[in-house]
């Protein structure tokens, strides 16, 4: 019998077959952590070890979700990293004007790149697997572990294939087939389950709606998502890559958990209805909710593209009254980008705000809290209750034309109604 992607992967680092559900200890390529995680990682790692890490060019920090500093505990938090940084010589700790969101940072950066295993403190580490690479969340306390070791224990997961084909309708991207597929299995529908992504649909999809898609995994329960490296995947890597690299890819005869093929001619724009993404609804249902603001960024839509794509609706607009937009671009390299071909203008003009890299309002951390009986339309992954601030408030998800354009008609609508 032959093997996943997955199975592959680990396969590679064992020097032998593996088959699912066998418990297996690997190298781990990089090891992430963020200015919430990584604190308590380093606690751990000080109480029990506290000498070298394992390596110092494969440990990443990256203070991201409430940066710039919000208030004193979080600048403490930062404080805490940094001087663990500086001690350690950490080759890619991020700071100041260098910080991005992470899951949008690392592969911008080659840091990560196809048939690595990562493993970060933060549960959208799953982002990595549009790459062709085996990226999973992890607890604080095993990234201590692996910052001693350099390595980490698993489960080998059974993979779900997830096919995709049909014809794409307009406006419809990587957040809205994501969206539809975890509507169609459920939070739980993939539950310590690699989710492979396959298709003439994902074959023609670009890096940041590969990302997208597998940022999400972990919101159907998935362990992983991953996508079969092809030429779209090497020529992204190619001139980022700071490394040598492998690409697997899954064996004819693999053997799957189960397979689910999706017509996507079937799918509209989604809205996620709160307050879990998989109350997932065509956005013709969503018609007329009102809105009070916006958010367009983070480590699932914070892309160049995906500001390229709000820009397009945003064109001269304007944002409704009484309605905030909050855009983030996710890295300084792509701010950069949208300030040079003028998409930051756009966004301004539109009376939208832009802020610094950052993970901002995703988690309710700053930057676009929202109070009491506010509703929310955002390009982020999660809606759950009090995300993004008041517990009684609400937040919806789309993609970032759909939230654009709700935006202009301060009530969610198709882009098409605004273009």
């Amino acid at each position: 019998m032959g093997m996943t992607i997955t199975e592959k992967i680990f396969a590679n680092k064992l020097g032998r077959d593996v088959k699912p559900g066998e418990f297996v200890e690997v190298d781990v390529d990089i090891a992430l952590a963020n200015d919430i995680t990584a604190p308590l990682g380093i606690k751990e790692f000080r109480r029990v070890y506290n000498g070298k890490v394992f390596d110092n060019n494969k440990i990443v920090l990256v203070p991201d979700h409430f940066t710039p500093n919000k208030d004193i505990k979080s600048a403490e938090q930062v404080k805490y990293v940094r001087e663990f940084a500086l001690e350690k010589n950490i080759k890619y700790f991020f700071d100041g004007g260098e910080v991005g969101v992470e899951h949008a940072l690392l592969p911008e950066k080659g840091i990560v790149l196809p048939g690595d295993v990562v493993i970060g403190a933060d549960s959208h580490t799953c982002t990595y697997g549009a790459l062709g690479a085996f990226s999973t969340g992890v607890g604080s306390t095993d990234f201590a572990a692996c910052m001693i070791y350099g390595k980490a224990w698993f489960k080998v997961p059974e993979t779900i294939k997830f096919y995709y084909f049909g014809e794409l309708k307009p406006w419809v991207d990587g957040k809205d087939l994501i969206l539809y597929t975890i509507g169609k299995i459920g939070v739980d529908g993939a539950l310590y389950k690699a989710m492979e992504f396959t298709g003439p649909i994902i074959k023609k999809l670009p890096m940041h709606a590969r990302f997208t898609m597998c940022n999400m995994a972990i919101e159907a329960g998935g362990k992983s998502g991953i996508i079969e490296p092809d030429e779209i995947t090497i020529e992204y890597v190619k001139e980022r890559a700071q490394r040598e690299y492998k690409i697997f890819k899954s064996d004819n005869n693999a053997e799957y958990f189960n397979e689910i093929k999706i017509d996507v001619s079937e799918v509209d724009p989604q809205v996620a209805f709160p307050h879990l993404p998989e109350n997932s609804k065509s956005v013709y249902e969503a018609k007329g909710i009102k809105i009070d603001q916006v958010f367009i960024g983070s480590c699932t839509n914070g892309r160049y593209e995906d500001l390229e794509i709000a820009a397009k609706v945003l064109k001269g607009e304007r944002v409704a009254k009484n309605v905030r937009m909050i855009i983030l671009p996710a890295t300084p390299e792509i701010y950069k980008m949208a300030l040079k071909n003028g998409l930051i203008e756009i966004f301004l003009e539109a009376g939208a705000i832009v802020g610094p890299p950052s993970c901002g309002p995703c988690l309710g951390g700053h930057l676009g809290i929202l109070a009491e009986g506010e509703r929310a339309i955002s390009t982020s992954n999660r809606n759950f209750v009090g995300r993004m601030g008041h517990p009684k408030s609400e937040v919806y998800l789309s993609n970032p034309a759909v939230a654009a354009a709700s935006g202009v008609a301060g009530e969610i609508v198709h882009p098409e109604e605004i273009i």
